[in-house]
């Protein structure tokens, strides 16, 4: 192998590294692959095809959560996982979605049944980086879910994780539940109501 594949294949591997072994078609052909290059290594299961021009490096490990960056990749890094996605992120509660929850600009228009789009401009306040992906935080997350409906019983008990983890005070959430979504705000309350 010349020096020059060499280093194209370290910077791809280093991207990819940074993506959790994620990386798009654009991404490879900027780094030197072509696409006749690229195909080759998708043929010889060099790299795994996950999606429309999203490729993984199929010498990498998995790790927990790495699947989020393909879905960051796929809204090309306008999306940033939210609701209950990022509750799994942060280790908090117990909400099941069969889905991939994202929020994105309005005007986005890619749809892909496999994720949930919810639309709104998030503050900086309430993005966290990940390695790969952007996650709303803890409080945002809960504000989200709580906002969308779902059982005050299992919101009460992930407010009350987050809280003895440290992760929010229950003056903070209900402050930013005021400013974020008042329909959430008040399920806030009532969750809060729950745990007395």
């Amino acid at each position: 192998m010349s020096s020059d594949r060499r280093d194209v294949r370290r910077r791809l591997f280093a991207l990819a590294s940074a993506q959790g072994c994620y990386f798009t078609a654009a991404q490879a052909k900027a780094i030197g692959y072509s696409y006749q290059a690229q195909a080759h290594h998708v043929a010889a299961g060099n790299w795994y095809r996950v999606g429309r021009a999203i490729f993984r490096l199929a010498e990498c490990v998995a790790e927990q959560h790495d699947d989020l960056v393909r879905w960051t990749l796929w809204s090309k890094g306008e999306g940033t996982i939210s609701h209950e996605s990022a509750l799994a992120v942060h280790g908090v509660g117990e909400f099941e979605s069969s889905r991939v929850h994202l929020t994105v600009p309005d005007g986005f228009a890619r749809r892909e049944p496999s994720v949930s789009l919810h639309f709104a401009a998030l503050p900086a306040s309430d993005v966290h980086e990940h390695t790969g992906f952007r996650v709303t935080n803890v409080a945002r997350s809960l504000i989200d879910v709580s906002a969308a409906g779902v059982d005050e019983d299992q919101l009460a008990r992930a407010i009350r994780e987050s809280v003895d983890a440290g992760h929010l005070t229950l003056r903070s959430l209900r402050a930013r539940a005021e400013a974020v979504d008042l329909m959430g705000a008040l399920r806030v309350e009532r969750a809060i109501a729950r745990m007395s």
